[in-house]
């Protein structure tokens, strides 16, 4: 028979170490719907001016739409004028009235560094000096090149070292963007999981997500006029009609439901400027 002191030492180390998992998993999703409600807090108090109302707003007949980043700013898994950038432009235009001149600096396959190399190096520096919006979505190219040919202990013990990286690449884009264009507006997208759920990946993904994207609403908060469209509400495994036949990339209908979306924050978001 098993002592009463070794099970009740079972019980408690198994509720420890289950308390500390849950905490693992689940601070991050509370950091995050903390950060969202200091933001609508903070522009309360400071005016009340919505993106979509400053663009509409402001002194200019034509605003400038710089878009940086992967191939989900590229628009693979669209049809031609179907991407993202496109189309977001096209709504921003006719809602607010004013021709939206945009650019697309989309590179598919680049990973946060390599874009933290290009923006450091100058590269986007002449666009980003005139761009209104910014729109960056990164680091989906830096897990899945973390994860070529590792096997799932190997991918969910780099994760760590992984995200710092990608934080420092993140800041160092946004801080560089902000010294050459302090009024510009960045917009970040969150990182989403195509996976099935039905996928054995999709619950680990499912976890690691809010801890990553967690990430780039520290790094929104830092760097004012900043916002993180939450892509992850139309683009996932739950929802297959916005995924393109890759499984990984939106199609025409998911790009559609993600400009959509940021025309949604437009409106519903107040707009806190740079301090």
């Amino acid at each position: 028979m098993v002592p009463i002191k070794i099970i009740k030492y079972i019980v408690i180390s198994v509720l420890v170490i289950g308390l500390g998992l849950s905490a693992w998993i689940y601070y991050p999703k509370y950091q995050i719907h903390k950060i969202k409600k200091q933001t609508v807090e903070v522009s309360a108090t400071v005016h009340k001016i919505t993106y979509l109302d400053y663009f509409r707003n402001m002194k200019k007949g034509e605003i400038n739409h710089l878009a940086i980043g992967d191939s989900v700013i590229r628009g693979v898994g669209a049809g031609q004028n179907e991407d993202l950038v496109n189309q977001f432009s096209n709504k921003l235009g006719s809602q607010i009235q004013k021709n939206i001149q945009f650019q697309n600096e989309g590179i598919n396959g680049i990973t946060s560094g390599e874009l933290r190399e290009l923006v450091l190096e100058g590269r986007f520096d002449e666009e980003m000096k005139k761009a209104d919006i910014i729109t960056i979505n990164v680091g989906g190219n830096d897990v899945l090149r973390a994860a070529k040919g590792q096997n799932l202990q190997n991918v969910f013990q780099s994760f760590g070292e992984l995200q710092t990286s990608f934080t420092k690449n993140l800041t160092d884009i946004a801080s560089r963007i902000k010294s050459v264009n302090p009024d510009a507006t960045i917009i970040f997208l969150e990182l989403y999981n195509p996976l099935s759920p039905s996928d054995t990946l999709y619950s680990l993904a499912d976890q690691l997500l809010p801890k990553w994207n967690l990430k780039l609403y520290e790094t929104a908060n830092q760097y004012s006029p900043s916002l993180v469209i939450e892509t992850t509400k139309v683009i996932n495994g739950e929802r297959p009609e916005n995924l393109s036949p890759d499984g990984v990339h939106p199609n025409s209908s998911g790009y559609s439901a993600i400009s959509e979306l940021m025309i949604y924050q437009f409106k519903h978001q107040y707009r806190i400027d740079s301090v």
